[in-house]
């Protein structure tokens, strides 16, 4: 039996896009207007997904449930099995009593909790976004901000927000390579597109999050940090994306702009330390007299994980960890059974390559950090265990959320609601950023959005007469804003934050940022199909160096997705 999904099942788009959207307007009402945990707002949504698919789009039941299943099997490995070991690493530096020493560090640098969100969220986490990805940046960069003293809610939303500018050139630029392979154009052309719009928001996007904390009033008093932290790290983004591929620019210019506000730091101070209502943290003023080898053992989990991260993203060392352990089998009931629209059969491979995926990575790093921190294996078993407690609800949500972004996928929903933003014409470009901000709120995964519709936003920029780098570029730049009201990052956010169970508040807080700062996208995108078109990389010129690369093949691709 074979089965292909159709675009418009009731032979009239306006209700085939209507009844696409059912499951999606299922979940938001389950999460801001029921105010529903995660895992129940994500088992609601699955249960309308599937009465979509089954009754609208007459998707066999079994194949449903296959794809269904198929998705929860991804969101627990490798996503869960990431989430899980960063939040242990972080749990090992508190229960070892090593973060009382990088708060006393941090608080030396400043006790201005503004400026500790740039250090932390925006660098730190652009950083972690480069090497790791999938999550883990939040959670990590979560669970540290409310270490410090700030509100868990704030601590939480802020790192959603400022884990936007780095999402496209995550995991070592998994998302642009994905997306230049799906695509068919070049790499560094994609890269050096992207890096010519995302940039603008990392300039802004410092002063926005202290807009969002402190208020507008208090962007002044800070003024020049703010403009330290986002110049630097734009003008690395777009240097090392524009210059030296995509798999660099989180890391450059997440260190870049770390170092760069330490060192301005050391000669500026606000006249005013400022603090959130209710804080609690109690460091009063910034001098910092922590002993250096002492910060450095502190510090020792964070460095292992970007050794091993860095380490794991390596080509050669990841082929070879996938030679000692990775598994692989055919999806049982769907693997070449479901067709895409075109009636290609799709491929459902289970890809277990347990060495290689980051989440050992990072488990790795948090156990040879355990005799630095002096902490014994035993107890770290005992806080593992606590950690899984800890989690139990965010895994739930995580893994429904990819079962339910799966069927949505598979049944043809999401290409539903895809097609109809394609058939704007000449406003395509001003909508190209919202299929991407769409694609990445469904899956998660900027990568995940990119292999789903680089292919459709490159043949409708064909179709329309406009150069096809902008909409596709578009595609990863508009889902970095997507990114933040995710159901599976609202989960991961949630747990870091300690905000399990109270999801609904997460993507309140997101929610209009979310909106505001696609709007700014769209119209980045627009200027440049019709007005800025000089900025456009020639790709012809790099054509025949990319036709003559090894393109990775299809089973590989599909590996990336994940």
């Amino acid at each position: 039996m074979t089965w292909s999904p159709s675009l418009n099942p009731t032979s009239s788009m306006f209700w085939s896009v209507i009844l696409a959207l059912l499951p999606i307007l299922a979940i938001f009402w389950a999460l801001i207007i029921r105010k529903m945990p995660g895992h129940l707002a994500s088992m609601l949504a699955m249960a309308v997904a599937f009465i979509v698919a089954c009754t609208v789009y007459h998707m066999p039941f079994k194949l449903a449930v296959f794809s269904t299943t198929y998705g929860i099997i991804y969101g627990l490995f490798p996503v869960c099995w990431i989430v899980v070991n960063a939040l242990f690493l972080f749990n090992i530096i508190v229960k070892s009593g090593q973060f009382e020493l990088i708060k006393q560090f941090i608080s030396g640098i400043t006790t201005d909790q503004r400026l500790q969100v740039l250090l932390i969220a925006f660098s730190f986490g652009a950083f972690l976004e480069g090497t790791a990805g999938y999550g883990a940046p939040v959670v990590i960069t979560a669970a540290m901000l409310a270490g410090l003293g700030f509100k868990p809610l704030y601590a939480a939303g802020i790192c959603l927000i400022a884990n936007t500018a780095p999402v496209a050139y995550g995991a070592v630029g998994i998302p642009i390579i994905v997306l230049s392979q799906i695509s068919g154009l070049p790499e560094m052309a994609v890269s050096q597109m992207v890096g010519r719009t995302l940039p603008l928001l990392s300039l802004l996007l410092p002063f926005y999050l202290i807009a969002i904390m402190a208020g507008p009033k208090q962007i002044k008093s800070v003024f020049p940090a703010l403009f330290v932290s986002g110049i630097s790290f734009a003008v690395l983004q777009w240097f090392s994306s524009n210059y030296l591929g995509p798999t660099l620019p989180d890391i450059i210019a997440g260190i870049g702009s770390l170092v760069a506000l330490l060192l301005f730091l050391k000669y500026w101070k606000p006249k005013k330390s400022w603090k959130t209502a209710g804080n609690q943290t109690v460091f009063a003023s910034p001098v910092n007299r922590t002993p250096k080898s002492l910060v450095f053992k502190a510090f020792s989990p964070f460095l292992l994980l970007t050794l091993f991260i860095m380490l794991w993203g390596v080509p050669a060392v990841r082929e070879h960890l996938d030679q000692l352990g990775s598994l692989a089998a055919a999806m049982p009931g769907i693997h070449h059974v479901l067709q895409d629209p075109q009636g290609q059969p799709v491929a459902k491979i289970i890809q277990f390559n347990y060495l290689s995926t980051p989440g050992t990575a990072i488990l790795f790093a948090s156990l040879l950090a355990l005799p630095i921190i002096k902490l014994s294996f035993r107890k770290a078993i005992f806080i593992y265990l606590a950690t899984l407690r800890q989690l139990k609800y965010a895994l739930l949500t995580i893994s429904f959320i990819m079962g339910f972004a799966y069927l949505l996928n598979d049944s043809g929903i999401t290409l539903t609601l895809a097609m109809a933003m394609a058939n704007t014409g000449v406003l395509f470009p001003f909508f190209a950023p919202i299929l991407g901000w769409f694609g990445v709120f469904i899956t998660g995964s900027d990568t995940s959005s990119n292999a789903l519709f680089g292919k459709l936003q490159y043949e409708t920029a064909q179709k329309i007469g406009i150069n096809p780098l902008i909409t596709v570029a578009a595609n990863a730049s508009g889902g970095v804003v997507g990114k933040m009201i995710s159901p599976q990052s609202i989960a991961v956010a949630a747990a870091g934050g300690g905000l399990i169970g109270q999801e609904f508040q997460l993507l309140r807080f997101t929610l209009k940022h979310s909106f505001i700062l696609l709007l700014l996208i769209c119209l980045i995108v627009l200027l440049q199909a019709y007005v800025f078109d000089f900025i456009i990389p020639n790709a012809s010129s790099m054509l025949s160096t990319h036709q003559g690369q090894n393109i990775r093949d299809l089973a590989d691709i599909q590996t990336l997705l994940k």
